[in-house]
């Protein structure tokens, strides 16, 4: 049976300061709640084709939704969109209410919130939020659905839920769980370069060969469109691991603790504009390249 081609679009971010997620005494001083550069934000708006789009922000994965939520209106009003609501469901009986479901049937974009990614899972598994969710970014073009830090992690079918940086690639370091499920091809990592997050994407792509490893950087995302091109954007950087090619790979058979032994595995760096098929796994220099022009 052919997969349908989805029609809508994801946008997924690899953050950039942590924003306040889980502040303790000892560390709330260091979240500062800085929001993504607005050239990402602006292109999010851009992609449902509207000026002033109705955008929906669910703060599900976020501990402190009440400081979060202004930041994110805020920021939406600074490129003109006011038509901005937040969506703060803390337990899978709120993703059941007909307001909600409702709201999601007339958002143009939906935002989830960074945070913890499990929490996605946990509070919209087996819902009609998420069916609903699902079923427009398969059906109708122009809908977005974007993510920054959990929020682009739990796009992933098979997600990455944690993993000790530290342990990296001896088999174990990486924590794996089900995500949203709106991106089956792929495995989705964030603030990949600054917090050194190579090593569990590395496992994750090991553990799963079939399927990409794409690491967002922070102040960086993707544009996925036709659920397999991936387009960077905004300012930094974007790793892609295809384990398709790998010969030797003892990820599935290692005991916990021991050091993983993989051999090619393939890296590629995407810079802004830069773009990359997900099914014939290639990299192009830009989304004209991809797709010329017929």
């Amino acid at each position: 049976m052919k997969q349908l081609i989805p029609r809508g679009k994801l946008i997924a971010i690899g953050g950039n300061e942590d924003k306040g997620t889980y502040p303790t005494v000892r560390s709330k001083r260091q979240y500062y709640l800085n929001f993504f550069e607005l050239g990402i934000l602006k292109r999010v708006v851009s992609e449902s084709g509207k000026e002033d789009p109705r955008i929906e922000v669910v703060t599900t994965a976020s501990m402190i939704p009440h400081e979060v939520a202004p930041i994110y209106t805020a920021s939406f009003a600074m490129l003109n969109c006011h038509n901005v609501g937040i969506m703060d469901i803390r337990t899978p009986t709120d993703a059941r209410q007909p307001d909600y479901l409702a709201r999601l049937q007339a958002a143009d974009v939906v935002m989830f919130s960074g945070g913890n990614q499990s929490r996605l899972r946990e509070m919209f598994s087996d819902t009609d939020f998420l069916q609903l969710l699902v079923r427009r970014y398969h059906e109708e073009a122009g809908f977005v659905v974007a993510g920054t830090s959990a929020g682009a992690m739990a796009m992933s079918q098979h997600m990455i839920r944690g993993g000790s940086v530290p342990d990296s690639l001896l088999k174990g370091a990486v924590k794996m769980g089900t995500g949203l499920s709106l991106l089956p091809a792929a495995i989705v990592d964030s603030h990949f370069v600054k917090r050194g997050r190579f090593g569990r994407l590395i496992e994750a792509v090991a553990l799963y060969p079939k399927l990409i490893g794409i690491g967002l950087g922070e102040d960086t995302g993707v544009l996925i469109t036709d659920g397999h091109l991936v387009e960077t954007i905004g300012s930094n950087l974007v790793i892609i691991l295809d384990g398709f090619d790998i010969t030797h790979n003892n990820a599935a058979a290692a005991h916990k603790g021991t050091a993983l032994s993989i051999e090619n595995i393939r890296m590629h760096v995407l810079a802004k504009g830069n773009v990359y098929c997900m099914t014939k796994r290639k990299f192009y220099v830009s989304k004209e390249a991809a797709v010329p022009v017929a």
